[in-house]
């Protein structure tokens, strides 16, 4: 019989990189679409006021970053007392793999490895490690794991599609920076990985090509949406049908949701400036309690409303818990209402 570890982590880019990750709020005020309330900071939430300080929010900044180090060593003693064979990672595809050509609501890549150069166009500034722009990295994949997944799933009635190279790119930011920060004091990571992309911004997916939408952008992209992703519903079931394949398995595997929560450019009805931190803390504590209804009942216009968009991943790993009939044993919220999102960690162990 198979063994499972659960995960979840995030893959907030800002992290990737040094300097004050909450710059965004500044964009936002030089935005001529933000709604005018939201220019003056005394509208602000008192929250995030108190974030944003007399330092524009570089406090905060420094301490949510930390956080989420300490986050993924955490996540990372639990990957190396637990010993996978392979990592199954959910993560969604940002108009990176997929684009116009191919867009499937989930994929497995069964991958025999995955070559990134993580910071070859890299934008945002100087990386975190200082490692050269030039770096390679190799993601080594688990083929046989990844076959044996998309069999199981096929087999349930998951009309799930699969792939052994890539189309357009060696890996999403999802699935590298997972690798990234999980090896976060650059000892190695050993571990194969599984790739599982969602397709969590379903109707601003090509619209977006992958930049985070500012209010202007999103005002832009409204009325001539994509089809949509798949229902929160339907990631929690694919979820629990992950379970039951790998629960019969040989294998010892990890299963690891990587995504921050309620997104702000994607929160449109806070101006797409701060997140859904009430219906996150919601969410949360329905994870930490074992309360899989909550999640199970989700519509996709529920979770679009919230910014939820990318919590999709997440719901793939509520559904398999769900159906191991567990709650975490670790669990952590980092709230912030500027650095775009709320960060959430959880250990669920065998």
């Amino acid at each position: 019989m198979g063994q499972i570890l659960g995960l979840g982590i995030t893959h907030y880019p800002g992290l990737s990189v040094q300097g004050n990750i909450t710059r965004r709020i500044k964009l936002c005020l030089a935005d001529p679409a933000l709604p005018e309330r939201l220019r003056s900071i005394d509208n602000w939430p008192e929250a995030m006021r108190r974030q944003w300080g007399a330092d524009e929010g570089q406090a905060h900044s420094d301490e949510h970053r930390q956080a989420m180090i300490d986050g993924f060593r955490r996540a990372r003693r639990a990957l190396d007392e637990f010993q996978p064979d392979f990592c199954i990672i959910w993560g969604d595809d940002q108009y990176e793999n997929y684009r116009e050509d191919c867009v499937p609501a989930f994929s497995i890549l069964a991958y025999d490895a995955a070559e990134v150069q993580p910071w070859l166009h890299n934008q945002r500034g100087v990386n975190s490690w200082n490692e050269p722009k030039d770096k390679v990295l190799t993601i080594q994949g688990h083929r046989m794991g990844g076959k044996h997944l998309a069999s199981a799933l096929l087999n349930e009635g998951f009309d799930i599609a699969y792939a052994y190279k890539p189309l357009h790119i060696g890996l999403g930011h999802a699935f590298v920076n997972s690798v990234l920060y999980l090896d976060w004091d650059r000892s190695g990571f050993p571990y194969p990985v599984v790739p599982f992309t969602v397709n969590s911004y379903g109707r601003h997916l090509v619209g977006t090509q992958g930049v985070p939408p500012t209010p202007s952008k999103g005002r832009s992209i409204e009325g001539d949406e994509d089809p949509p992703g798949p229902q929160p519903w339907r990631c929690f079931q694919i979820g629990a049908a992950t379970a039951r394949a790998f629960a019969r398995s040989p294998w010892k595997v990890a299963f690891i949701a990587s995504s921050s929560w309620s997104h702000s450019f994607l929160t449109a009805k806070h101006g797409r400036m701060y997140p859904d931190i009430e219906s996150d803390k919601r969410y949360f504590e329905a994870l930490r309690a074992g309360d899989w209804e909550t999640w199970r009942n989700t519509t996709l216009e529920e979770a679009e409303d919230r910014g939820h968009h990318e919590l999709l991943n997440w719901f793939c790993l509520a559904g398999a818990m769900a159906e191991l009939k567990r709650k975490p044993d670790e669990a952590v919220f980092l709230e912030s209402w500027i650095s775009n999102s709320d960060k959430v960690f959880a250990v669920f162990r065998p």
